[in-house]
């Protein structure tokens, strides 16, 4: 308190931990997501005409991708478009005249974007399978476009090649013998390494019964993943029906999104616990539902609290620490 000649005393009722001023106001933080960057590497041979459950091969594949929210089942870019920057490109050897025209591989492009979905379903609602599997080529091709036009920073790049059969290539269209044929696997197997040396992460997806394939699957999951093609143990996927291939795709692309998110500002050490965070404006539990990395500027959200970030469209995150916790 303060005396009449101005001087401040003591008056008793003071603490020794006093409450923040205006001064020292608690500080939001903005957490941001990280969006990966998806190509979507599609075989358009005509093996995709082939009968799979009560469809064909194809019309599996687009409702797999494009299915309406209103289906039973949505496609995992119906769903994930706003959350996941998806390209697409449709490969095979021949225009739609059945005839090889220069350059192979014959590749129909739509750019990545973020809310890509209807330019997407356009894409696959317009086309039909062709001839050919230039795999290699057609990896090449998408590698060299991401060299191009990168994606932002931040934003990791991904190719998923989904494929019924074994691939050719350019230079031989149909491989007369195993000899021939191993010498395609092995030209695709290297392509799906030079893809990962280059940064970019390749999933493999076999449509079908792979049995016929060998170990070609397996070796072009690891070259993507970039093991050892022979003995690595990278995970690959096969789908021998519409409703195993949905659940393929959803399983890759769910997993490459991220419950990491990056803070503006970065966390002082021990401070951690002290934050509030919500999810869509409801509230989260430290230790359940989040947490902040040792960095200080990584915040990872947690079990249900992740789940919901990548299912639910358009979620926000928000973070408050007190004052003296964050260093902007």
């Amino acid at each position: 308190m303060c005396t009449a000649d101005g001087n401040c005393v003591p008056n008793g009722n003071g603490s020794n931990n006093p409450p923040d001023d205006a001064g020292c106001p608690a500080v939001h933080v903005k957490a941001t997501p990280t969006t990966p960057t998806v190509e979507l590497l599609l075989d358009q041979s005509g093996s995709m005409t082939a009968t799979y459950g009560n469809t064909t091969r194809w019309n599996a594949l687009r409702n797999a991708l494009i299915a309406p929210a209103n289906s039973a089942t949505p496609g995992v870019v119906t769903t994930l478009a706003s959350k996941v920057i998806f390209g697409a490109t449709l490969y095979s050897g021949v225009d739609n005249n059945n005839v090889t025209v220069p350059p192979c591989p014959r590749l129909t492009v739509q750019s990545r974007a973020l809310n890509n979905y209807t330019a997407i379903q356009q894409l696959l609602q317009n086309a039909n399978p062709l001839q050919d599997t230039p795999t290699a080529a057609s990896i090449d091709a998408v590698r060299t476009d991401f060299a191009m036009n990168p994606p932002a920073q931040g934003s990791p790049p991904i190719i998923v090649l989904a494929t019924d059969g074994l691939p050719d290539t350019c230079a031989d269209p149909n491989p007369a013998n195993q000899t021939a044929q191993n010498a395609a696997n092995a030209t695709s197997v290297l392509a799906a390494q030079n893809a990962y040396a280059a940064g970019i992460k390749l999933f493999f997806l076999f449509v079908g019964d792979a049995t016929q394939a060998g170990t070609h699957p397996q070796q072009m999951a690891n070259a993507g993943a970039g093991l050892d093609p022979v003995t690595g143990k990278a995970p690959f996927y096969v789908a021998t029906d519409p409703a195993q291939l949905t659940a393929a795709f959803n399983t890759i692309i769910g997993g490459v999104l991220s419950c990491d998110l990056k803070l503006s500002g970065k966390v002082v050490s021990g401070s951690e616990s002290t934050g509030t965070v919500t999810l869509n404006g409801v509230p989260l539990t430290y230790g359940t539902d989040w947490t902040v990395d040792a960095d200080g500027i990584t915040l990872h959200l947690l079990g249900n609290a992740c789940t919901m970030l990548k299912t639910v469209a358009a979620s926000t995150v928000d973070a408050t620490f007190p004052c003296g916790s964050v260093i902007l």
